[in-house]
């Protein structure tokens, strides 16, 4: 397989222009989704009949406990529908899946991260493909969003302890954002060949008289949620890379264009809602210029096809989509390892090993280029706020973000979410690397075992959900542990960024001095930048140096 650079730049430069035309209108419109006072005729029937007081704000921790509970009752039903799938209707003649699966899946699905220990098109029905995985791949992509929304919240009010209603912003984050983007997306991945049906087909081919059935159903409408909503995961085991669930190269950069739609567009959301719109742009171009260096990084690993088992396999061509081919492959890894979304059109394990770096440094960056849906923004601002606090250092002042002073409670509460997803990854890694039941889950040797076991943790800690797929992750064991790695990695930060916004919501607004540093323009944006690659190369370094790096070098 040949690596074509005019092929990637075109691609590349397709991609940049379209989600710079819809920046603004798009960042606009979900601005005044969230500022906007008038609930629709379907929302207050909706709030009537849940018992829910639309009128009423929340304290951050209240607003926390709606996070959790809403959380908790989706996984104990996702679990429980599944363990019952048998006596469902739309099974498929399927029976209940295998507990540890379905406790590992229903997790997954909540925190938005869809790592999938199952071949779905072999375990799972219809009915629980459209009305739990669809349906949860536009829940949890919307409590991303309102998190956020509710961070932004903070800093812009003052002397406040209320953040808005969960509930309220969880339903228009739904009903006004995701639904209406996902069902002309999944319109134009119908016309792009992706199948939309519920029947499986019957194909007989003609030369050898060999029939095949060939399973379909509602294809389209949950890739369409699953990559708008960065969530990850697939109809079918390969996801996009199946012919059916990504059938061309259009496809898969339009599948790419959706991971980086909403993500992209939040910034201008977020300059927005603060009242100066310098704030975005700087946050912007933070994360473009990320996605940008981790593209062109990703594309030059694959095509220098550089380490021991891609020469032993002759070069590219194992593990890759013939159809899509190195280009394609290049950018959907990258911008799905960037976006916790986790979906795949090319095997990772098979991946030359230093792009397998990539992926996963993409991953410990925190996924903030752009990032997840609302994770990838919060994720950036509490960066900001760090790289705040090291500009007050450099000129002795007292760091203030954006009218607000960070205090120590601040810095402790960004400084404890920085070191959440390391903490999990590393530890958990480290515990399960010295146990020879566990690495014989990982059947590969050397270094590139430890690769399988380390992007494992990495992906799920920072609920991304994509694999090496040669670690096998269905037994007991490694299900809780990535599963107990997925609901961490996922509530914990979230806990620590709403007790943010409510510390800085309950804050006076000081006044711009002389001694302000300023949030935005390119000097900031270079501080954060540097923050962001820093902090992870101090916290992986050494984890990647056991693995990928040392699996890239051996010549």
């Amino acid at each position: 397989m040949v690596f074509s650079t005019a092929s990637f730049i075109t691609q590349v430069a397709v991609l940049v222009l379209a989600l710079a035309l819809l920046h603004k209108p798009l960042g606009l419109y979900m601005a005044r989704v969230f500022t906007n006072t008038k609930h629709s005729r379907p929302e207050k029937i909706l709030y009537r009949l849940a018992g829910v007081d639309s009128g009423t704000e929340q304290s951050w921790s209240v607003y926390l406990r709606s996070v959790l509970l809403f959380s908790l009752i989706s996984i104990l039903v996702i679990f429980a529908l599944q363990r019952l799938q048998g006596v469902l209707p739309g099974s498929n003649s399927l029976p209940g899946v295998d507990p540890w699966v379905a406790m590992n899946t229903a997790i997954s699905f909540v925190t938005n991260t869809n790592w999938q220990t199952y071949v779905p098109e072999a375990t799972v029905g219809i009915f629980v493909q459209m009305c739990l995985l669809a349906v949860q791949n536009f829940l949890s992509a919307a409590v991303g969003i309102v998190v956020v929304v509710a961070l932004i919240r903070g800093i812009s009010r003052t002397a406040t302890d209320r953040l808005g209603n969960f509930w309220v912003d969880l339903a228009r984050a739904s009903f006004r954002i995701l639904l209406p983007i996902a069902t002309v997306a999944a319109i134009a991945l119908v016309i792009g060949g992706v199948v939309q049906n519920f029947w499986s087909t019957e194909v007989t081919n003609a030369a050898t008289g060999v029939s095949q059935t060939i399973p379909g159903g509602p294809v389209a409408s949950q890739e369409a949620i699953k990559v708008l909503g960065t969530n990850g995961g697939g109809y079918f085991n390969a996801n996009s890379a199946h012919p059916l669930e990504n059938p061309n190269v259009f496809t898969s950069l339009f599948q790419v264009f959706l991971i980086l739609l909403i993500p992209s567009a939040l910034p201008y959301m977020y300059g927005r809602m603060v009242g100066d719109q310098r704030q975005g742009y700087t946050v912007a171009g933070v994360m473009g210029a990320l996605w940008l260096t981790s593209t062109c990084l990703m594309a030059w690993a694959v095509s220098s096809a550089q380490g021991v088992a891609t020469a032993e396999a002759g070069g590219l061509g194992e593990g890759f989509e013939q159809r899509l081919g190195p280009v394609a492959s290049s950018i959907f890894a990258a911008s799905t390892t960037l976006t916790s979304t986790g979906a795949v059109n090319v095997a990772h394990d098979s991946l030359p090993p230093l792009a397998g770096g990539v992926a996963m440094l993409n991953m410990m960056l925190g996924e903030v280029a752009p990032g997840g849906t609302g994770s990838g923004l919060y994720g950036m601002l509490m960066l900001a706020i760090i790289a705040v606090f090291i500009a007050g250092l450099m000129v002795g002042r007292t760091p203030e973000f954006l009218g607000k002073k960070i205090t120590p409670r601040e810095m402790k509460l960004a400084a404890l979410y920085i070191l959440v997803t390391p903490t999990l990854v590393l530890v958990l890694a480290g515990i399960s690397a010295l146990l020879p039941d566990v690495m014989a889950n990982a059947p590969a040797s050397g270094p590139h075992q430890f690769s399988e076991l380390l992007y494992a943790f990495t992906s799920g800690a920072n609920n991304n959900g994509s694999a090496f797929g040669g670690i096998t992750s269905s037994g007991p064991y490694l299900s809780t542990l990535l599963g107990l790695a997925m609901l961490l990695g996922r509530f914990l930060p979230i806990a620590l960024v709403l007790a943010l916004a409510g510390s800085l919501a309950r804050q006076r607004r000081v006044p711009v001095s002389s001694g302000t540093v300023p949030t935005h323009g390119p000097l900031f944006g270079s501080l954060l930048l540097g923050v962001t690659v820093i902090l992870t190369a101090l916290s992986y370094f050494p984890a990647l140096a056991l693995g990928p790096l040392a699996e890239g070098l051996i010549k």
